[in-house]
C-alpha cells in the first residue's frame, strides 16, 4: 500500500484459475470485479438488503486479498483467484444484473472492519446449502432480510457487535508495496518503521528474532540483526539487508502470524501502521524532511547549474518549489513541485551517483559530503570517525559541545555530543546523523577552520 492504510484499488488482477493453475490473469476495475463476483454468486431477485449485505462480504473479502498481498507476498503477479475453492467467483465476460451494477456503484468504497483494527475484515462466506462455514452464510441472508434486517444487521447476525462499515475509503492504484530497491544499514523512512513493527509482532511467535527497541523508522543495528535473524529462520540469504524477496516474506510470515486473511483475524491497529515521515513534500511543508530535501538538491545543483540553490532552512518555501521543479522538469519527472516517493528515490540517487563519482580526496581539507546514509549508536566505519573529527573540532571552539574522542565508533560519548549540538544549532534532538546534522556540523567544522560562511 502507498501509505499502509486501506484503500480502494483502481484494479484488480484476477487469476482466471487456481493459484498453481497455468491460467491467465485479467486486469479490471474494482468495481466491475465485484460487479462480476456478485452477479455469479447471488440471485438479482433477493432482498436488497440481502444483496447489500453479501456485496459488503464480497468488497471486504477481496480488498483483505489486496490489502495483505496474499498471492503477492507468495511469488505470484496477481491479486486474486476465481476458484471458489480459494477465493470468490468471477467469470469473465459475463452479463451483468443492472440491480446488482446499481448497488455496487453506490457502495464499492465502503467495506467492513472488526472495531479498533484498520484492515479490511476477512470476511468468509460460503453459499450455506451445499457448503456451510463459520462466517456469512449467503442463502442465509434472505430469510433475515425478509425479517426487516438491514444490511448492517445482517452483518452483525453473522460476524458479531463489533463490527463497523469504513464508507467512501479512498480510491488509488493498486501499487506493490515493495518499495522497488533493497535497503539496510543506515536507511530511514516509513518503510522501515513498518518492517520493524512487523518483526517484532513475528518475533512474539519466533522469539530467536530479536526486538527492535524503538521501532523509530531508523535501520540500526538491531534492525540487521533482526533481519539476518529472520533470513535464517525462514531459509533467505543472511544478509541483514531488505530486498524483494525478504520484504514479501516477512509480509508473509506477518499476515500469518496476525490471522489477517482469517476470520479470527488479531487485527491491524492504526499506531502499527503509522506513517512518522510525512508522505508528500511540497509547498508549506517543514521541517527536517524539507532540510534534508534541501540539501541533497543543493549538492544536486552544485553539479548541475540548471537546477538552482536555496538556503538549506527546513521551510518549503517558493525557492525550494522553485528548485523541485526545475529538478522534476531536469529530470524528466512531472513539474508539479511534490515530492512523492518516486521524486525522492530519483533525488536520492542522483546524489548517490554524484557522491560515487567524487574523485578520492576531492573535498581536499574540506569537510565531505554526507555518506548518504544515517549514522547511528552503535556503527564503526570512517564516516563516523569523520563526523566525529567534525564534532570534535566544534566541541573545541564551543564549549557547550563535549570534546569527544575520535574512534570511528558511534558510542554513548558521541550520542551524548550530536544530541548537544542537535539542540544548540535547532535540530530536532534525535542523536542520529542525517543530513540535516552532518550539513550543519560541516558548515561550522568549515567555518572554525577556513573561515568559510555557514550559509547555504
Amino acid at each position: 500500500m502507498p501509505d499502509n492504510l486501506p484503500y480502494i484499488p483502481e484494479t484488480i488482477v484476477v487469476h482466471l484459475g487456481t493459484p498453481n493453475s497455468n491460467a491467465q490473469n485479467v486486469t479490471v476495475t474494482f468495481p466491475d470485479y465485484i460487479k462480476n463476483v456478485a452477479s455469479s454468486e447471488i440471485f438479482p431477485t433477493w432482498p436488497e438488503a440481502a444483496l447489500r449485505a453479501n456485496i459488503y462480504v464480497q468488497i471486504s473479502f477481496a480488498l483483505n486479498r489486496v490489502y495483505t498481498e496474499w498471492y503477492r507476498s507468495r511469488g505470484y503477479d496477481f491479486d486474486i483467484t476465481n476458484s471458489t475453492q480459494y477465493d470468490q467467483a468471477f467469470i469473465y465476460g459475463r452479463d451483468i444484473f443492472g440491480n446488482i451494477s446499481r448497488i455496487v456503484d453506490e457502495v464499492f468504497n465502503n467495506y467492513v472492519v472488526r472495531r479498533g483494527s484498520i484492515e479490511p475484515l476477512f470476511t468468509m462466506f460460503c453459499n450455506g446449502t451445499t457448503v456451510t462455514c463459520e462466517g456469512l452464510s449467503q442463502w442465509g441472508t434472505v430469510p433475515l432480510a425478509n425479517r426487516g434486517y438491514t444490511p448492517y444487521e445482517i452483518l452483525q447476525y453473522y460476524y458479531g457487535n463489533d463490527i463497523d462499515i469504513v464508507y467512501n475509503a479512498p480510491i488509488s492504484p493498486n501499487i506493490p508495496s515493495y518499495p522497488g530497491t533493497p535497503f539496510g544499514f543506515g536507511s530511514s523512512g516509513n518503510e522501515i518503521r513498518l518492517i520493524q513493527v512487523e518483526l517484532n509482532r513475528i518475533s512474539t511467535n519466533y522469539p530467536a528474532i530479536p526486538k527492535i527497541v524503538p521501532a523509530n523508522g531508523i535501520y540500526g543495528e538491531s534492525t540487521v540483526e533482526a533481519v539476518r535473524t529472520f533470513q535464517s529462520v525462514f531459509n533467505l540469504p543472511v544478509t541483514g539487508v531488505v530486498n524483494k524477496a525478504t520484504w514479501y516474506q516477512i509480509k508473509y510470515i506477518f499476515t500469518a502470524v496476525k490471522h489477517l486473511s482469517e476470520l479470527t483475524s488479531e487485527g491491524l491497529t492504526a499506531e502499527e501502521v503509522e506513517n512518522r515521515w510525512s508522505a508528500d513534500l511540497r509547498q508549506g511543508s517543514y521541517g527536517q524532511g524539507v532540510r534534508s530535501l534541501q540539501y541533497y538538491l543543493n549538492v544536486i545543483a552544485y553539479f548541475n547549474p540548471e537546477i538552482p540553490s536555496v538556503k538549506a532552512n527546513g521551510v518549503f518555501d517558493a525557492a525550494t518549489d522553485a528548485q523541485v521543479r526545475a529538478f522534476e522538469t531536469f529530470y524528466g519527472l512531472n513539474p508539479d513541485g511534490i515530492v512523492d516517493l518516486r521524486t525522492w528515490q530519483l533525488i536520492s540517487r542522483i546524489y548517490t551517483d554524484i557522491l560515487n563519482g567524487l574523485p578520492e580526496g576531492y573535498e581536499g581539507a574540506t569537510a565531505a559530503l554526507y555518506p548518504g546514509y544515517n549514522l547511528t549508536p552503535g556503527m564503526r566505519n570512517d564516516d563516523v570517525r569523520e563526523f566525529q573529527i567534525y564534532l570534535r573540532t566544534i566541541g573545541e571552539n564551543i564549549g557547550a559541545i563535549p570534546v569527544i574522542d575520535v574512534t570511528g565508533y558511534f558510542g554513548p560519548e558521541t550520542e551524548n555530543a550530536v544530541l548537544t549540538f542537535q539542540r544548540l544549532y535547532g535540530l530536532e534532538p534525535t542523536g542520529i546523523v542525517g543530513s540535516p546534522t552532518w550539513d550543519a556540523a560541516a558548515k561550522e567544522y568549515n567555518f572554525i577552520r577556513f573561515g568559510t560562511e555557514r550559509t547555504g
